[in-house]
Parts: C-alpha cells; structure tokens; sequence
C-alpha cells in the first residue's frame, strides 16, 4: 500500500471514529473526573464552569474532524497564463496537540507547489494546515497529510513541505528542554527528484537543504 492510500485510510478512519462521539454532558463530567483525579474540588466556585470551557475548547482545538481537506481544495483556477513557477506560502503559523499527552505543538509551516494545469487560492493553503492540525497529531503524519493531500488534488508537477514546531510534551514535561524545534519534510514529484528545485525552495524559506550539504 502506497503512502497515499494510507494516508486516505487514516482519514477515513478518523472519520468512522466520529460516530461514536460521547454527548457533551458526558465530556463534562469527564474533565469534572480528572479535576477531583488532579486533587480539586470541582464543585468550588473558580471551577464551577470549567468542564463547559475545556468542552468549548476542545471543539475548537479539534475542529478538524468535522472538516473535509480534499472537498476544500477541490475549487482550482486554470486561467493562469500559462505560470508554472514555483508558489511559495511561508511562516503559516500551526496550532495543534500532541497525540501523546494532548498538549500543543506550536510552529510555523512552509508550503509549496509546481502547478501543471491549476493553482488554488492561497487562503485554502493556510486551511487545508488548520484542518489537519486541528486533530490530535504527530508532527511527521501532519507534514505527510498536508503535503499528499494537496498532490493528490491539485495533481501540481511537485508539493514541498516544512514544519517547524515546538512540543509542549517536552518543554513543559518530561526532559524539559526549552528552545528545541523540529523540523519534518515532504518532498514529492520535482522537489524530490530534482535538487535544483528542491534547493531554491529551501533557500526562499531560509533553510539549507541538508540532502545536496
């Protein structure tokens, strides 16, 4: 099985899940659980309405689930005069949370793509990372995400993508190591092929590409 037939797999499986979805009354009374768990009392005044606020949060965090990444992409322009150079979005910030401890990874995501027939509007480039974030992740499976599932759709001659991000499950936790990023990559079509290509994308988002070092 190919990485993008995974990848679909994945995704549909992450939708299935939803059917199972708990009722909000029973979200609440789970944070209320892991208040008392945590040693406080969730009945006091200060926390009285803190299960609705984490459940409110939580649908924004998670958000994601209830949004479809190829029916977002699937609005392309072909009237481009022919322009075939490469487009670039940086620095697009990303929010997300650790599949291992539910805490957040905070970063920035770079993005680009040859076109062949089709460009797409920039805003949906910044979604499509919003919509993958927004579940419960891995840095590597949402650099694969993002980037499969824009060749997939826009079928451009290459996709690139960078994710720089620092994890809160080992800053805030664990070895507590403040200043760390990392780094993940998606190299598809061009990009992958052709290092001339794969090099000037590296050198617009200031990054040095260690595979031509």
């Amino acid at each position: 099985m190919d990485a993008a037939t995974t990848e679909k797999s994945l995704i549909t499986t992450e939708r299935a899940s939803l059917a199972g979805r708990p009722a909000r009354e029973e979200a609440e009374q789970a944070v209320r659980t892991l208040i008392r768990w945590a040693g406080d009392d969730p009945s006091r005044e200060g926390l009285l309405d803190t299960p609705k606020r984490v459940v409110c949060a939580y649908e924004e965090f998670f958000s994601g689930y209830d949004s479809d990444p190829e029916e977002l992409l699937k609005r392309t322009f072909e009237e481009t005069d022919g322009y075939d150079e490469m487009v670039i979005l940086r620095d697009i910030r990303v929010e997300s949370h650790c599949e291992h401890h539910i805490v957040p990874i905070l970063g920035k995501v770079h993005i680009a793509y040859l076109p062949k027939h089709r460009v797409i509007g920039i805003s949906k480039l910044a979604r499509i990372v919003d919509i993958f974030a927004r579940r419960l992740q891995i840095q590597e499976k949402l650099t694969a995400q993002i980037a499969n599932t824009i060749n997939d759709v826009l079928e451009p001659r290459g996709v690139a993508v960078v994710v720089e991000a620092a994890h809160q499950c080992m800053t805030t936790r664990g070895v507590h190591k403040t200043g760390v990023t990392m780094v993940t990559s998606r190299m598809l079509g061009a990009f992958r092929e052709d290092a001339t290509i794969r090099g000037e994308f590296f050198g617009r988002i200031g990054h040095r590409d260690a595979r031509s070092a």
